[in-house]
């Protein structure tokens, strides 16, 4: 069965490693193109194509995948179905059309819940207690198409987009291998998604882990957790960036004003912050240009800290 390989970040890494170490015959890898960063501007190379590179495997990185040349190349690869994790680009038609057995991909969470491009994030936010990777043969809607297989695990509440993605992909990996046999064999049947279930989520922006103050300790502390590692949730402290890395929601104090800083008597946070519900119990901080830190010890050198308001 040959097999091309399409995706870009951490998340699509574990799948197409177990496809490697499966021996299956993966003809290509498709990866999103360089893009720069780094303290230096350089250009960076995807997870996924460090992973094909490594692996061997001839890497493509199309800026897109709607002209007539870059569809007749991947047709080239004759491939019998497309495997895809988080590639981040809309498949056209006439790709979709290339494999005898068709582009199946790899979402994490339980669809029609969360199609679009933040799905583990908008799980956290949403306060939910299970989520999944749903294996799905893709059509040319968005996240639409026929669920052939769904795994679902419970979500920590230490869990953040980072820990779960991780959690989720090694999931996808273990069961890919078996859907595939499966699916080429005919012994799965594509279920249609219910339409009158689906939901959306949208692409996380820098600007979305701004905290506004006035929010529950409760909302805020998942956006704690779903802003990591990216774009963190941060509010700032003297003109400069302060991001909360972790945090726990804790009962209210009276008297105390949205934004402002209280020194906590015990427990695992370092200190506090009056929001419109609640406290926001602080753990661990990073301000900006310097380390990360438990908030405890960030404390001890910011001493003016306990009894500001940061700003929403």
């Amino acid at each position: 069965m040959r097999v091309l390989f399409m995706g870009t970040p951490e998340f699509a890494v574990p799948p197409l490693e177990k496809l490697v170490q499966g021996h299956y015959p993966v003809v290509a890898v498709y990866t999103q193109p360089d893009k720069l960063g780094g303290r230096g501007r350089s250009l960076v190379m995807s997870p996924v194509k460090k992973a094909g590179l490594s692996a061997g495997l001839p890497v493509v990185q199309p800026t897109s995948l709607k002209d007539s040349e870059t569809v007749q190349q991947l047709a080239g690869f004759r491939p019998e179905v497309i495997v895809l994790a988080a590639f981040g680009q809309i498949l056209p038609g006439p790709v979709l059309d290339i494999p005898r057995y068709g582009c199946l991909n790899i979402h994490p969470s339980l669809l029609p819940r969360y199609r679009g491009p933040s799905p583990v994030a908008a799980a956290i936010l949403a306060g939910d207690e299970v989520t999944g990777v749903t294996m799905m043969l893709m059509d040319r809607g968005l996240d639409t198409g026929p669920i052939l297989t769904q795994e679902k695990v419970a979500i920590s509440p230490s869990d953040t987009t980072g820990s779960l993605s991780a959690r989720l992909s090694h999931m996808a990996a273990e069961t890919l291998p078996d859907v595939l046999v499966r699916w080429t064999a005919g012994e799965i049947t594509p279920r249609p998604q219910d339409e009158a279930r689906a939901t959306y989520c949208a692409a996380i922006k820098k600007e979305d882990g701004e905290i506004d103050w006035q929010l529950s300790a409760e909302d805020i502390w998942r956006r704690v957790r779903a802003y990591q590692p990216w774009p963190g949730a941060y509010t700032s402290w003297r003109d400069r960036r302060l991001e909360i890395i972790e945090a726990v929601a804790l009962p209210a104090e009276g008297g105390l004003k949205t934004g402002q800083v209280v020194a906590l008597p015990c427990g695992g946070a370092g200190f506090g912050v009056g929001t419109g519900d609640g406290i926001l119990g602080v753990i661990k901080v990073q301000l900006q240009g310097k380390r990360a830190m438990l908030a405890a010890d960030f404390l001890r050198g910011q001493r003016q800290l306990v009894g500001s308001v940061l700003p929403s």
